[in-house]
């Protein structure tokens, strides 16, 4: 049986409307970083995300996002999450075969290509105290705007519950 083909940007957006999600959707130069996504930034309100693409060595896997500020120390995260071994940073080929993005693209609306539910979304309760939360659309040369709620209904209906962790109990 072939692979599915990962849904693009259009495909993201068109599902979102399909869920009755309002988002807006804003085009810049491609953003790699954190830093890069400050120094460029036109959206200044709502979450600001940072997103890790994680596994152990059992190969399970996680999509941590958490506020773009914060430091996560991962020894501390694998015992929360209950990792076996270290928490790694997955490949650029697992995280184009199970997310189906790019290194710098990586963004809680991947799930959308998460066919088979092998991966964990893991969210930053900080966030969910913002109305609005700014994230990529399956790529980095544009950034889309939901509300918390709405990325947490997108989740339900991708069959993604996020874990919700309090990160600053995790550190």
């Amino acid at each position: 049986m072939p692979e599915i083909p990962p849904k693009s940007n259009d495909d993201l957006l068109n599902r979102l409307d399909d869920l009755c999600i309002a988002h807006t959707t804003y085009r810049h130069s491609p953003l790699f970083t954190v830093q890069q996504s400050q120094t460029q930034r036109s959206i200044h309100y709502g979450s600001h995300i940072k997103n890790l693409f994680l596994r152990d060595k059992k190969r399970r896997m996680w999509l941590v996002t958490v506020e773009e500020e914060r430091v996560v120390d991962l020894k501390n995260l694998k015992h929360t999450l209950g990792a076996q071994g270290n928490l790694l940073f997955g490949s650029a080929e697992l995280l184009m075969e199970v997310l189906g993005v790019l290194l710098g693209a990586i963004t809680p609306f991947s799930i959308i290509n998460d066919y088979k539910t092998r991966v964990t979304l893991v969210l930053d309760q900080a966030i969910l105290c913002q109305r609005l939360v700014n994230a990529h659309p399956l790529r980095n040369d544009v950034t889309t705007t939901v509300t918390t709620l709405d990325l947490l209904k997108f989740a339900e209906a991708e069959a993604h519950t996020p874990i919700i962790l309090n990160f600053n109990k995790v550190d």
